[in-house]
Parts: structure tokens; C-alpha cells; sequence
């Protein structure tokens, strides 16, 4: 294998993968170097779930293109995403709920299927649910969630057939500069050349950027989940919920319930720390929570419960753009949100790189620079990471 490129991603997760497909797509040269094996980070323990509530316009026009991949995955893609649709439901409490209408008024602008519903109406949807709490939410009728590890395989896959390269085992160890420029990078498999690296490290992007001599505000986060064995008395599915009331999200899978909190979720920690394990305590509170909004929950069983890290900014937004050194661009720092974003994201990035900018959706507010430029993104209410 040639150690030259038009441009070497790091980071084998979805982002890199997706990025890969596109930019082989439109002819690049492309290395993807990964420092175990595809999807082995933040993406091997993301929740996948598909919606496109969000309180951040470009991140719903994100998701929403992005919808539009998984929903024709074999036909844009090829191979299999694994999307299911559920149905969503976004649930706040009362005091948000015109923030909620706000939000779906903009999702039904852009053309996303949303719209707002009673209370009833979710007891319609999910008997099994307790509706006490809440008077209105948003619904998508035709989201639902996807298997991340078999999205990043498949475009990782299609990314191949189409010339891109990947090397695996290869952790980057130096950003090789010259002149103000990107040269290439350093690994534990011998030097790579590009005039282009983009760093899709994930949780480890921070490790990465200081490599560079790149400092923009960045930090890890570490989400913990479970998966329970459903009753029967729910049903052979339920909808995916994201409950902010209950500050918890939980969607179906065959017969068993993935539950995740937005609570409890430790910041800084090393992500290179005990994932195969959930923290002491959190399936506890998991499991008392999930009761709370399903209370038939109480006769299922715990299956599993693992943890998992990413990279996280100080709005909670990604990092999309240049840095440091001509050359070096980040897609990083997506905070938990990044899966549902992936294909589009790709897209853009692919734009960015090979058009000077991107043209399916502007993601000019997410540019690197913008903590030193005073530019911090804010929404109606506090990003949920899953």
C-alpha cells in the first residue's frame, strides 16, 4: 500500500467512515488510519437513535438529511444501516412546552414530519406509559433508531470499493508541519503524506489536536446504558423516547429496552478507561427511572449495561472545520449526538474539503474558532446527549 493520499482521516468511527465514503465518492484519494478497528469507540456504544429533534436549526437540517440516507441506506449507501422505525417522542415538562411548539415549527419549516401532540395522544401511542407529568410533546412518526456499528461497516465498506483506504491497529503519534502546512502524520505503522488530515478521533480528537498544536476548549464525557428484558404487557415494541421530565431516553430492541440518563455523566475521565462495564450505581438509577415513565417496567430483567466515551465542547456542538496547520480540519467533538448526523455531516465536510465550502447544509456556525471568537451556541434548552 502507497502511504501517500489526498487526504488521511483519523478516527474509524461513523464520522470518519462517512467522511471516507464521501470524499472517495468525489474521487479523492483517501487513507483512513484507525487505532483498532472500525467503529471501536464512541460509535460501538452509541444508542442510534434516528430523529431530528433538535433545538439548533443546522442540527436538524443535519439530521434531517442524514434521515434521508438511513431511510434509502442501500440505494445511497449500500450494505444494510439497520433502521428501524419506531416512532419518536420528545417529552418536556410543562414549563418548556412552548419552547417544545417553537422547535417543531421550525422542524415543519424545514419539511422534517413533526408535529405536537397531547398527552393522550402518547397514552394512545404507548399505553404502558405514564402521562401524568407532561401535556404536550413532539412526535415523529417515522424516526426510529439504527445499528451503529453496521452504519460505520457499511460505509466504510462502500468507501472501499470505491478506492479509499484503511489501515487498522495504526494509532497517529505526530501531525508532521512544514511551513504552516500539514505534511502528514506520524504512526505505529511508519509515516503517512497528505496535504489534508482531518481528525475524527472521537473522544480521543483532544489527544490529537494537541498533536497539532491545536487548543480549542475540548474535554471527554463518559455515557453509561443498559439494556432490560421488556414484559410481555408492553408489547412486542414501544416507541423511542427522549424524556427530559425523567431525564432519561430509552428505545426498543427485538425484545429488550436500551435505557441511557442525561445525569450522572462524568466529564474528563480518560476514554481509554473501563467501558465494558457500567458505572457502580448507574443501573440503579436507571433502572428506577425507566419505572418512573414505564411502570410495568418493574417486572423486566436486566440483560446488559457496558459504558462508553466521546468528545464533548462547551456548547455541546461539533467541532467542523479548520484548525491550526493549512491543511488540518476537525470532525470532532460531537458530544454524543453524532451518530444521527454522520451521513450528512460526511457530505459536508467532503464539501468543505474539496469545494472550499459546504453546500447541503451550512455548518459554518459550528467553525472551530468560534469559543475564541465569542460565538458559543445556544438552543432553547440544554443539548441531550445519547
Amino acid at each position: 500500500m502507497s502511504n501517500t493520499a489526498d487526504v488521511i482521516i483519523i478516527g474509524g468511527g461513523v464520522q470518519g467512515a462517512s467522511l471516507a465514503f464521501h470524499l472517495a465518492q468525489r474521487g479523492l484519494d483517501v487513507i483512513t488510519l484507525e487505532k483498532q478497528f472500525v467503529g471501536a469507540g464512541a460509535t460501538g456504544r452509541s444508542s442510534g437513535l434516528v430523529r431530528m429533534h433538535y433545538d439548533n436549526e443546522v442540527n436538524s437540517r443535519l439530521a434531517w438529511e442524514s434521515f434521508k440516507y438511513f431511510t434509502n441506506w442501500e440505494e445511497r449507501v449500500g450494505g444494510d444501516c439497520g433502521f428501524t422505525r419506531t416512532g419518536f417522542i420528545q417529552i418536556v415538562a410543562r414549563d418548556q412546552q412552548d419552547k417544545l411548539r417553537a422547535n417543531v415549527a421550525m422542524h415543519q419549516r424545514i419539511g422534517i414530519p413533526s408535529l405536537v401532540i397531547g398527552a393522550d395522544d402518547v397514552k394512545r401511542l404507548a399505553p404502558s406509559f405514564a402521562t401524568d407529568d407532561f401535556d404536550v410533546a413532539a412526535y415523529e412518526p417515522e424516526s426510529g433508531y439504527a445499528m451503529p456499528s453496521d452504519t460505520a461497516s457499511a460505509l466504510m465498506t462502500a468507501a472501499r470499493e470505491k478506492g479509499a483506504r484503511l489501515v487498522q491497529g495504526c494509532a497517529v503519534t505526530g501531525i508532521k508541519v512544514a511551513g504552516g502546512k500539514v505534511e502528514g502524520v506520524e504512526t505505529t505503522q511508519g509515516d503517512f503524506f497528505a496535504p489534508v488530515v482531518v481528525n475524527a478521533a472521537g473522544a480521543w480528537a483532544g489527544q490529537i489536536n494537541k498533536l497539532a498544536d491545536v487548543e480549542i476548549p475540548f474535554d471527554t464525557w463518559r455515557h453509561d446504558t443498559m439494556f432490560v428484558v421488556r414484559p410481555p404487557e408492553i408489547g412486542p415494541s414501544h416507541p423511542t423516547v427522549i424524556d427530559f421530565p425523567k431525564e432519561l431516553y430509552f428505545r426498543p430492541e427485538g425484545g429488550l429496552t436500551l435505557v441511557g440518563l442525561e445525569d450522572g455523566n462524568p466529564l474528563g475521565e480518560s476514554p481509554d478507561s473501563d467501558s465494558d462495564h457500567a458505572k457502580s450505581g448507574f443501573v440503579d438509577r436507571a433502572i428506577d427511572r425507566i419505572c418512573l415513565r414505564v411502570p410495568v417496567m418493574d417486572q423486566g430483567g436486566l440483560h446488559s449495561a457496558h459504558g462508553g466515551y466521546d468528545g464533548i465542547t462547551p456548547d455541546q456542538h461539533p467541532l467542523l472545520g479548520t484548525a491550526g496547520p493549512d491543511g488540518f480540519y476537525l470532525d470532532c467533538g460531537h458530544s454524543g449526538t453524532g451518530f444521527k448526523t454522520a451521513p450528512a455531516v460526511g457530505r459536508c465536510m467532503a464539501e468543505l474539503i474539496v469545494d472550499g465550502a459546504a453546500q447541503t447544509v451550512d455548518i459554518s456556525s459550528f467553525a472551530p474558532d468560534r469559543f475564541a471568537r465569542g460565538k458559543a451556541i445556544k438552543g432553547n434548552y440544554e443539548t441531550i446527549w445519547h
